[in-house]
């Protein structure tokens, strides 16, 4: 008798999977449990319920002024070979 108790202590400590039980998703969590996609926050939320911006917090994209650069945006899938004198001066 105490063996068959064992046993089934056994199975049921062997059923558990506790790499599963540590994920927590929003369909295994409460109802008001919200993940979010990994985004950084651009501002704070007011008391009353509005939303206010920081502007410290927002992207600042740094552009360089391409009106003199000669090579353009697109690139070919199917370039053609140029003959230049440098690269034949590096091949020698």
């Amino acid at each position: 008798m105490p063996l068959g108790l064992i046993m089934g202590l056994g199975r049921a400590f062997r059923r558990k999977r506790t790499a599963s039980l540590d994920i927590l998703s929003p369909k295994r969590a409460p109802r008001n449990f919200y993940k979010g996609k990994n985004c950084k926050p651009t501002g704070f939320h007011t008391r009353k319920g509005g939303y206010v911006v920081v502007q410290d917090k927002l992207p600042n994209y740094v552009v360089p002024d391409l009106a003199d650069f000669k090579l353009k945006p697109y690139v070919s899938q199917c370039p053609k070979e140029v003959k230049t004198a440098e690269s034949a001066e590096s091949t020698k």
